[in-house]
């Protein structure tokens, strides 16, 4: 690995993120929240891209400061091309294709889903990285796929949702719980408190790896409503239940796709990524089933689960190594396939 240093730069949603790597090594990643979108009970895309202005400049000097490096040292800068939200993509490309332009250094575009995955190969995410061939379960509010990774850069999407993502059930159930945004973190919470096998919800019947969410989120919403007709304050007094058992169902769906995937693949190296990787119960689930399955699992560090710099940076270092870069013409975008 060089010892070449790298900016990254991520801003694919509502976390304006930078970081600084060199070789394998973080030495720094900083991001700003974005606490707005709370009043909301979801991201506005006009509020996000008006704040990653406010943010961008400040948390790319504090992660350069952190790193203790003067800035002629970078010697190129990766950024997320996409996918994300176009407005707020375009704030971090135009940023880092002015600063590569003032500092005369490399440009590298980052797919930001590669980027979840390839985070377990940053030096602290992990004991060890996942050895090739590996399957990725990808889980965050806008994606949720089972990826095949063969390779750095050679990876195939076996299943994904049809429909909404684990992280969006989390969050449009948290809403019909009257939860604040984002619901997830608060649903695993207070799922800690609460009996997971309460209620039961559908499950999808999808042949495939693919899966389905928009069922449970129908099948929540009409047993809340039939049951507070009964009891105004069902949810209120049975709400660490309701998390445990929704929490419970969305788990299961996610796993029994990826325990098919593995033992049809015959793989046994088995790793999750994305911002609901920081779930709890799916982290105990992946413990359990290495015992269980065999599997040698990867569970990164949780400051790389979430949308962050570090993860950005540590695919431009890779990228940076083949000497694959890009030039100022390129564009920010929505869809960017893996």
């Amino acid at each position: 690995m060089s010892d070449s240093i790298i900016l990254g730069i991520e801003s694919s949603c509502d976390d304006t993120s930078a970081a600084i790597i060199k070789g394998n090594s973080i030495l720094s990643n900083i991001a700003a929240n974005q606490e707005i979108h709370k009043e909301y009970g979801g991201v506005v895309p006009e509020l996000a891209s008006r704040a990653h202005q406010q943010n961008i400049i400040p948390v790319v000097e504090k992660s350069i400061l952190k790193a203790n490096i003067q800035q002629n040292a970078i010697s190129a800068i990766g950024f997320t091309r996409g996918p994300g939200l176009l407005g707020s993509l375009l704030v971090g490309t135009s940023f880092a294709k002015s600063l590569a332009m003032s500092l005369d250094v490399p440009l590298i575009e980052v797919n930001h889903l590669q980027a979840h995955i390839l985070a377990h190969f940053i030096d602290d995410a992990n004991p060890v990285p996942p050895k090739f061939p590996f399957l990725c379960l990808t889980v965050s509010g806008g994606h949720t796929m089972i990826v095949l990774v063969k390779d750095y850069f050679d990876m195939e999407i076996i299943g994904k949702t049809t429909d909404d993502a684990a992280g969006e059930a989390f969050d449009k159930i948290g809403k019909i719980f009257d939860l604040d945004y984002p619901a997830g973190p608060i649903i695993d919470r207070l799922a800690k408190e609460g009996n997971p096998d309460a209620f039961k919800f559908n499950k999808p019947k999808l042949e495939n790896y693919d899966y389905s969410f928009s069922g449970i989120k129908t099948s929540v919403l009409y047993f809340i409503q039939k049951e507070v007709k009964k009891n105004p304050d069902f949810i209120k007094e049975n709400i660490n239940d309701l998390c445990a058992s929704v929490q419970k169902c969305i788990i299961e769906i996610l796993m029994n796709k990826l325990e098919k995937a593995a033992k049809d693949l015959n793989i046994k190296e088995v790793a999750i990524a994305g911002g609901v990787s920081a779930n709890s119960a799916l982290r105990k689930v992946m413990q359990d089933n290495h015992e269980k399955l065999g599997w040698n699992i990867y569970i990164p560090k949780f400051e790389y689960t979430t949308d962050n710099a570090a993860m950005i940076a540590m695919v431009a270092q890779l990228k940076f190594e083949r000497g694959e870069f890009t030039d100022l013409r390129t564009t920010a975008t929505s869809k960017y396939d893996l």
